[in-house]
């Protein structure tokens, strides 16, 4: 699993800190059909801490990578499904045991269809842990950029009138 943490300078003096580090892994799934048969696909499992509650999932569709689908989900989800069915709507998961070993079910469901897919629990199991040493469960809030968030809304939302017009009248004619 590829794991760096990146020094970054702190604010107060240049004292250098460690910064929780992406983490990401890339894993062969099975799409599951209709008959219990499987179609190995290529996928890389990608965990940004500046995205703490989420986790992306990219499924590699060529053998040049350039075909993809991605989707993001709860990192929470991923790990309850390891344990216990969990999910509802679009994002499905739960644990699932195969002729190779323990796995996990990942169903994924949208308007332009639906999947079955097979993952090595173990695989999974570790990128978890691994997320979870950068950016521990609980401290996901901490990681947040709210001020960039407020700015963010504050540049797509139209501000409220402070006050009401008086060149207006009641039915801001």
């Amino acid at each position: 699993m590829e794991r760096e943490p990146v020094p970054a300078v702190d604010g107060s003096g240049g004292k250098k800190t460690r910064q929780p580090a992406a983490v990401a892994v890339e894993t062969v799934v099975r799409l599951l059909a209709p008959d219990a048969t499987g179609v190995p696909v290529a996928c890389g499992l990608h965990y940004d801490p500046a995205d703490p509650y989420a986790v992306r999932v990219r499924f590699f569709l060529d053998r040049r990578r350039r075909d993809t689908v991605s989707w993001s989900f709860a990192r929470d989800l991923l790990a309850a499904g390891l344990n216990e069915p969990t999910g509802l709507g679009d994002v499905r998961i739960w644990p699932w045991r195969t002729t190779q070993g323990d796995a996990i079910a990942l169903a994924l469901s949208s308007p332009d269809g639906q999947a079955l897919l097979e993952a090595p629990r173990a695989t999974v199991a570790a990128f978890l842990a691994d997320t979870y040493a950068q950016v521990p469960r609980g401290s996901e809030a901490e990681r947040l950029d709210l001020d960039a968030d407020a700015w963010l809304s504050g540049q797509l939302l139209p501000e409220p009138p402070d006050q009401a017009d008086p060149d207006l009248d009641q039915d801001n004619r």
